[in-house]
């Protein structure tokens, strides 16, 4: 356990690594695309982008969690092993992009009394 603990550190001390998940900012997504749709139109939608952001924040995670396995066994038995970690990339712009299609829903959610949001996981 000391042995990861030791390999995440690594990885936000040297950079290269993916970020989880959780720690992705949104991107700024307009919410005007929603505003002429119904409650009913705007629920369907949302149930889409939940179930991408899903899909990309489990393939976000697995990419950092591999990343930290590969700087641990850098770190402890290998140094080739760096060579291994691939750090963010689309995964990481997919993530931040559907967290800010969220936003845009929430809001245009709001604007039209739709009683629709998101929890946070």
């Amino acid at each position: 356990m000391k042995k990861i603990i030791c390999a995440v550190a690594a990885c936000g001390i040297l950079g290269g690594c993916a970020t989880p998940a959780k720690n992705i900012a949104p991107a700024y997504v307009s919410s005007v695309g929603y505003n002429n749709m119904g409650c009913g139109a705007i629920a369907a939608e949302a149930q889409a982008i939940s179930a991408a952001a899903v899909r990309a924040n489990g393939q976000q995670n697995a990419k950092a969690t591999g990343d930290a396995v590969a700087m641990g066994v850098a770190l402890v038995v290998f140094w080739p092993a760096v060579f291994f970690i691939g750090g963010d990339g689309a995964s990481a712009a997919e993530v931040s992009r559907l967290k800010g299609e969220m936003q845009a829903i929430e809001t245009a959610a709001r604007r039209r009394g739709c009683k629709i949001g998101f929890r946070a996981s």
